[in-house]
């Protein structure tokens, strides 16, 4: 199936055997897959930009319909549920939240093949001629780089545009150490008159307004007498 070769696709179900096998199935496709045993690590996977979600419904914590109304205002691409949920209402639910297919379990890793193949096919229709909206997510926080906003668990966070800036150079790079030099050459110019310490000042600010929208994450590292890097992985 020509569709899958070269897409990532991401699996998330916390049942470990479903995930295997869909998995080998779909690699064996030429896609490459990556997974994911509950919402939140779904969330925290979502930076690769997978080309197709399958999404199980029954989940501890974060369940699919849930995980699904979260991300589906900034996620374009398909998501399939799968489930053993198999009342019409169940499947009405999913479809009206913003799911493209609903798969009741069990199910034949050939129809699932075919109707992953048929929805790539769709949305690379779609996306024809078309520029995506770059979004970068990290855990629960969304940097939308075309419209400059910041959303926590779609609550938008005002930033100025400087502090903006640093976030999106910081987060563009993840892991990569920034020194407070590099990153007031890089935002204010090597031209610029000032002082690199304002950095300090700037990340302390942006601590702050993500620390009151999701104060269990810590997006920006500091590396003591280096400068600081963005957490690919909110801990």
């Amino acid at each position: 199936m020509r569709a899958m070769k070269g897409n990532t696709i991401l699996v998330v179900d916390d049942e470990a055997e479903i995930v295997s096998m869909i998995k080998q199935s779909l690699e064996n496709e030429g896609s490459e897959v990556i997974t994911a045993g509950d919402g939140r690590q779904a969330l925290e996977q979502l930076h690769r930009n997978p080309d197709l979600i399958i999404l199980d419904v029954m989940m501890p914590a974060l369940n699919g319909f849930e995980l699904c109304q979260m991300i589906r205002d900034e996620v374009s691409c398909p998501i399939l549920f799968v489930s053993a949920k198999q009342k019409e209402a169940d499947r009405i639910q999913g479809l009206s939240i913003g799911g493209d297919d609903y798969i009741t379990k069990p199910f034949s890793l050939r129809e699932l093949k075919a109707r992953v193949a048929a929805h790539l096919r769709q949305n690379q229709r779609l996306l024809a001629g078309n520029v995506q909206r770059r979004v970068l997510r990290y855990g629960f926080l969304q940097l939308d780089l075309q419209g400059r906003e910041v959303r926590i668990r779609q609550q938008s966070i005002p930033f100025t545009a400087r502090e903006f800036d640093i976030m999106e150079l910081l987060a563009l790079h993840p892991g990569q150490v920034f020194s407070k030099d590099q990153l007031y050459e890089k935002i204010w110019g090597l031209e610029a008159v000032g002082d690199s310490n304002t950095i300090t000042e700037h990340v302390k600010k942006i601590r702050a307004k993500l620390g009151v929208a999701d104060p269990q994450s810590n997006y920006i590292t500091t590396v003591w007498g280096v400068g600081y890097k963005w957490e690919a992985i909110p801990s």
